[in-house]
């Protein structure tokens, strides 16, 4: 019912803006024929009309989420516009109808209970700017809609004037003939108006801020990854504090998320008890259902995949492989690690050392002078990552973490803010004996190779660390690229490869692939969990918003003091991330997102 009532909206919104701007709609016979659905008022009032249709597009989408608000709307907006078919065209079928769809949504009520989606009031302006551009495009319309009535032969910027003017209810450069100047007028009056109206609206109302994780949620997130952190490499990204965080009854497990554009984005599996697991995912779904959010896994392993697909009846997708690398068996010896053992022998050759050291054991000082590289060091605006990065370095709590540097002692190291500290490798726990990768940047005057070098450093520093096991980053599509490539391939696999290999120009696919391959590690899959197909273009978008390859976020003036962008997700391309991820340089094909 709530996908047939939107659906019915945009219909009907559609036709009231055709009914508005088109006279000729307005006397032709198709309209003779749906005038009769509620809330076309074209014959009556182009104005009116216009108003009704931008209204109903605004809501069609809310109405098919279940959405609250919309539904409480059109309830206040079906009244309205039979009360107008009956006073400007007396039509009787009309106002039936109005209330008939009136009595339906009244009905169907407990169907649209859906609750808010986290917001703020810089959406206001996002609004602004969106209502503005749309009444502009159709004030044009409007204005050139009427050729026949057009006294003399205005230039558009005549017309653009006219309309801009027409918004703000002011009389404008062109002239009309008959009563054409007041339908044109009115119907810009009301374009101005509603823009006006729904921006004051968005500005004031009360804010839902992005949830947050808390410190008693992140206290009982560290208890379960202490008893059963070492299960999944991603556990601890769990712990990212723009995240927020649903328990399964038994306290025993729990799913970490971050909506964005009405996704429910979880990343990596439940924590905790595998036992427990049901419990944690069904809260989950419970909440995705009371808001009408879509629900999404980004990244979980098979076990996680089993579990997900089971509970929920959702679909499972391969999205990829995790690079895992066995510390026992890392070696730099054999023809296979040829280039990587060349390419650090050469750096070391050029004067750079390295140092691999928990987070915990590096003086206060040094330790803000890799927070401040780091940040200088990164490639884009914005902070990537989210299935697969922690977003912050040597926080007190984090003090397990492992963080490899690389040093040259060399003349521009005298004039360096960060002295002769050249890139940085940042990994988090996994479990009491692994660690996963979250983060590579470098000096972009460095030699290429940092990546490798400080990689094969940690590797080798693993042992002490009591380390045996090391995530690096998540190759996505990794079994398409590499079948692809095989003697004998078919001709789907080799297109399919080959679009792969192009997107790569922009999203570093193959390239992330094939660094991951340098080490010889074990190749992990990873999964997306779904609900239907035709979702995962809205998951697919709102991951890369998460990962932080889209940015929506208001400029910097309009942020709340504090508030950091919205990120989005990343497995997609470093570790299970939900977007290609793209390291700063393009010699440095490593952690996409963790590259950033």
């Amino acid at each position: 019912m709530p996908a047939l009532v939107g659906t019915a909206c945009t219909f009907i919104g559609l036709v009231d803006i055709a009914a508005g701007v088109f006279p000729r709609f307005r006397a032709s016979r198709f309209h003779d024929l749906v005038e009769v659905l509620p809330g076309t008022l074209g014959p009556l009032s182009a104005a009116l009309s216009l108003s009704v249709g931008v209204l109903l597009l605004l809501l069609a989408h809310g109405l098919k989420r279940r959405k609250r608000r919309a539904w409480r709307a059109a309830v206040v907006l079906l009244p309205a516009g039979a009360v107008a078919q009956f006073l400007y065209r007396h039509s009787v079928v009309g106002v039936l109808l109005s209330l008939a769809l009136l009595a339906l949504l009244l009905g169907h009520r407990r169907q649209f209970a859906a609750l808010p989606d986290p917001r703020s009031r810089w959406r206001a302006l996002a609004n602004f700017v969106l209502m503005s551009a749309g009444s502009l495009g159709l004030g044009l319309l409007v204005v050139s809609a009427h050729p026949g009535k057009v006294v003399g032969d205005p230039s558009l910027s005549d017309r653009l004037e006219h309309v801009l003017l027409g918004l703000v209810g002011v009389e404008g450069p062109v002239a009309y003939g008959g009563s054409v100047s007041w339908t044109v007028g009115y119907s810009l009056g009301a374009l101005g108006l509603l823009t006006a109206v729904t921006t004051i609206y968005l500005a004031f109302r009360p804010e839902h801020p992005v949830a947050r994780l808390t410190e008693d949620d992140e206290a009982r997130l560290r208890e379960l990854l202490a008893r059963h952190g070492g299960r999944d490499s991603l556990g601890h990204f769990a712990l990212r504090r723009d995240k927020a965080v649903v328990f399964s009854p038994s306290g025993k497990a729990a799913v970490t998320y971050r909506v964005v554009s009405g996704v429910m984005l979880a990343s990596g599996d439940p924590i905790g008890d595998v036992e427990a697991w049901p419990g944690a995912i069904e809260r989950f779904m419970d909440e995705a259902r009371a808001h009408s959010w879509t629900p999404a896994v980004m990244g979980c392993s098979e076990t996680g995949g089993q579990v997900w697909t089971r509970e929920t009846g959702l679909d499972a997708l391969e999205l990829g492989d995790e690079a895992v690398v066995d510390v026992a068996d890392f070696s730099l010896s054999g023809r296979a690690m040829r280039n990587v053992r060349q390419m650090v022998k050469r750096i070391e050759r050029n004067g750079y050392e390295t140092r691999v050291r928990r987070a915990r054991d590096l003086p206060d000082e040094e330790l803000e002078r890799i927070r401040r590289a780091a940040a200088d060091w990164r490639g884009t605006d914005t902070e990537r990552g989210f299935s697969m990065a922690l977003g912050r370095i040597g926080d007190p709590a984090d003090g397990d973490a492992v963080i490899a540097t690389a040093h040259k002692a060399d003349e521009s190291a005298e004039t360096s803010p960060y002295g002769d500290l050249k890139a940085i490798i940042h990994f988090v726990p996994w479990g009491a004996d692994g660690m996963s990768l979250e983060l590579m940047r470098r000096d972009r005057s460095a030699d290429p190779g940092m990546n490798e070098l400080l990689i094969v450093a940690a590797l080798q520093a693993a042992p002490q660390l009591k380390v045996a096991r090391v995530s690096l980053n998540f190759a996505m599509f990794r079994s398409a690229l590499a079948r692809g490539e095989r003697l004998g391939a078919g001709p789907v696999l080799r297109v399919w490869r080959g679009l792969l290999v192009f997107l790569s120009r922009w999203f570093q696919i193959e390239s992330l692939y094939k660094f991951n391959a340098k080490f010889q590690p074990r190749w992990e899959p990873r999964f997306v969990v779904y609900r239907s197909t035709r979702d995962l273009p809205r998951i697919g978008f709102a991951a890369m918003q998460a990962e932080g390859f889209v940015n929506l976020a208001p400029p910097r003036p309009f942020r709340r003091r504090g508030e950091r962008p919205e990120r989005p997700c990343a497995h997609i391309a470093p570790a299970p991330s939900a977007g290609p991820a793209a390291p700063p340089a393009p010699a440095a094909p490593g952690a996409g997102a963790r590259a950033a």
